[in-house]
């Protein structure tokens, strides 16, 4: 059996990339690494008891990092794939923002990511097989005012997940990114229904994401079906770029 680790797995899309290998692939088991809340986790542990596992992981703590994978090793005797997914912005003006929200937003976005990254690299490269994908973000790709800190972050994850494919490839590793553009989860709530609205104008197929069909790439990203795809940069945003 395979073992994947999905950081920020309280969340709408962690919660969903979870589900969906537990219901569509019986050959995983997930790992559900969570920081804060875990209300989403709890539930979807009890449902698939056997091959849930939830582990608490602050994603900016190297230290952590390296416990959490050890004991993934430890119980499960591999790490075979790792969704680097945990993450938040907060949106300021590049002129008003605080110096803290900047350091925060890179941290959780960026920093885990290499984090992540290089805490699971040997273990994959002695067994000659991974894959790691990273959930970026449209903002990387089409900043959006307001939001330096944030897109710089998850630029930051394209060119890391681009250069790192390179150096793994050879050991049978995959790294590859996804850039969702809106996706329903809780971070859209906030707006009222005029804004959605507005946003929805602003997508050529007129429909927010759902965070299924993020997970989807997910599914198959992990595959063995996609083992020659490596350093790829795969857009979901309903064709707004």
């Amino acid at each position: 059996m395979k073992t994947i680790l999905i950081t920020g797995a309280n969340g709408n899309i962690g919660h969903a990339i979870a589900r969906e290998f537990l219901t569509s692939d019986a050959d995983f088991s997930v790992v559900m690494g969570i920081h804060q809340s875990r209300d989403r986790a709890d539930a979807l542990a009890a449902e698939f008891p056997q091959r849930t596992t939830i582990i608490s992981l602050d994603v900016t703590v190297p230290e952590n990092w390296q416990s959490v994978v050890e004991a993934i090793l430890n119980q499960q005797g591999s790490l075979d794939v790792l969704v680097n997914n945990a993450g938040f912005h907060r949106d300021h003006l590049l002129a008003n923002m605080p110096e803290d929200e900047w350091s925060a937003v890179i941290s959780a976005n960026l920093d885990s990511v290499f984090h992540g990254c290089r805490a699971v690299i040997k273990p994959m490269m002695a067994q000659r097989f991974g894959r790691i994908i990273n959930i970026a973000s449209l903002s990387a790709l089409f900043a959006p005012v307001g939001q330096t800190n944030y897109a710089a972050a998850k630029a930051g994850v394209i060119g890391l997940t681009q250069s790192f494919a390179k150096e793994v490839a050879r050991a049978g590793i995959t790294v590859n990114a996804l850039c969702p553009g809106y996706i329903d989860t809780d971070a859209l709530d906030s707006i009222d229904s005029d804004q959605r609205k507005v946003l929805i104008q602003q997508i050529p197929m007129r429909r927010i994401g759902q965070p299924e069909e993020v997970a989807a790439a997910v599914i198959f990203l992990a595959s063995l079906r996609a083992g020659y795809i490596t350093g790829s940069v795969l857009k979901i945003d309903g064709g707004i770029l």
